[in-house]
């Protein structure tokens, strides 16, 4: 082939296979990790004290850090992770839960067995609420205006009404409690019942038990947390480390996944449709949903030990763990990390 039409024959064959060449064969490989380390950061401290369940605070902009051991509360400034305020008198601060529209926090305080309700003006605790024993994970009923609280020691769950601060009514079980979600979609309350392997579902109107429904493998169910939209909750299982898919919907688990050693508090990013379960023996296991509501675990991403908590920002996808020590030695730091191969 000779002459000016051979020669752009040939140059527009090389051109094609360049472009053959430069397109993808196959999707794109695996990250090493499915988190990026972006930040650190000391709290007050004292270190090598336990911390427990964080909370966004979106409308401000904070961070709310239950610090069990050192019986304190840190408001944190997401913005540049500075913290802005120590709120003191939160003995053994356990759950912590923000009601947006009255610009509150309660905590719930095992040391005293009393949920404290903090004022973000005054950055101070400005009530006590006494409940029956070691107050634990909270979940907030916005359209009720009711804040339900797990006694975990006092097998029941303490109903608050947010306006007056008052406890209204208390549901006793034959089973210590686990966390509570409320499902905005369902409008019911779920909460863990650990000892028996069970899914209780209140209605936040009546505040009644409607429902109990077996989670099957899943062995002491404490940790939950939900995706309404897709009708699931996700539970960390601690007599067996397993992470439990279970549909709301059809009121049975659908799927069970190991996770690292020790798992404690779970969390859900809806916006990368991934579930993380900080484990004391130094991982967050990390899962991937997919649109049919279907689990899959992506790695046991290494930490240092003794992180039982995580917490998400919704519009950053950042995640957020506070460590108790660093290779053994003690610590109150925040460690903050970035979500990598997103889809």
């Amino acid at each position: 082939m000779t002459g000016k039409d051979g020669r752009v024959r040939i140059q527009s064959l090389v051109s094609c296979a360049l472009v053959a060449m430069a397109l993808p064969t196959g999707p794109a490989p695996a990250p090493d990790h499915y988190l990026k380390q972006v930040s650190a950061f000391d709290l007050p401290g004292p270190g090598g004290k336990r911390f427990d369940y964080l909370t966004i605070d979106a409308d401000d902009g904070y961070l709310l850090s239950a610090h069990l051991g050192a019986g304190q509360t840190y408001v944190i400034n997401l913005a540049n992770n500075v913290v802005v305020a120590t709120v003191r008198d939160t003995p053994g601060a356990e759950g912590v839960e923000y009601v947006p529209e009255l610009k509150k926090f309660y905590t719930s305080n095992a040391g005293d067995n009393t949920i404290g309700v903090v004022d973000l003006k005054q950055m101070k605790v400005v009530k006590k609420l006494p409940t029956d024993a070691k107050p634990d994970g909270s979940a907030y009923a916005a359209p009720f205006h009711k804040l339900y609280v797990s006694d975990e020691r006092g097998k029941a769950e303490a109903i608050v009404d947010v306006r007056t601060d008052v406890i209204v009514k208390t549901l006793h079980f034959d089973s210590e409690t686990g966390m509570p979600q409320y499902d905005p979609v369902a409008r019911k309350v779920y909460v863990n019942l650990q000892d028996q392997d069970l899914l209780a579902v209140i209605d936040p109107a009546t505040d009644t038990v409607v429902d109990r429904y077996p989670v099957g493998r899943c062995k002491g169910n404490h940790g939950m947390t939900l995706d309404p939209e897709h009708g699931r909750a996700f539970l960390a299982c601690e007599g067996n480390d397993l992470m439990t898919v279970f549909d709301l919907r059809a009121h049975k688990p659908i799927a069970f996944l190991p996770t690292a050693a020790g798992l404690d508090v779970i969390k859900y990013d809806a916006g990368l449709r991934r579930v993380y379960v900080a484990c004391g023996s130094g991982a967050i296991s990390i899962f991937q949903v997919d649109d049919a509501g279907q689990a899959r675990k992506l790695e046991d991403f290494p930490v240092q030990k003794r992180v039982h908590s995580v917490a998400v920002d919704p519009r950053t996808h950042r995640v957020y763990a506070p460590e108790q020590e660093h290779d053994g030695a003690p610590v109150a730091r925040m460690i903050v990390y970035e979500a990598v191969g997103t889809r």
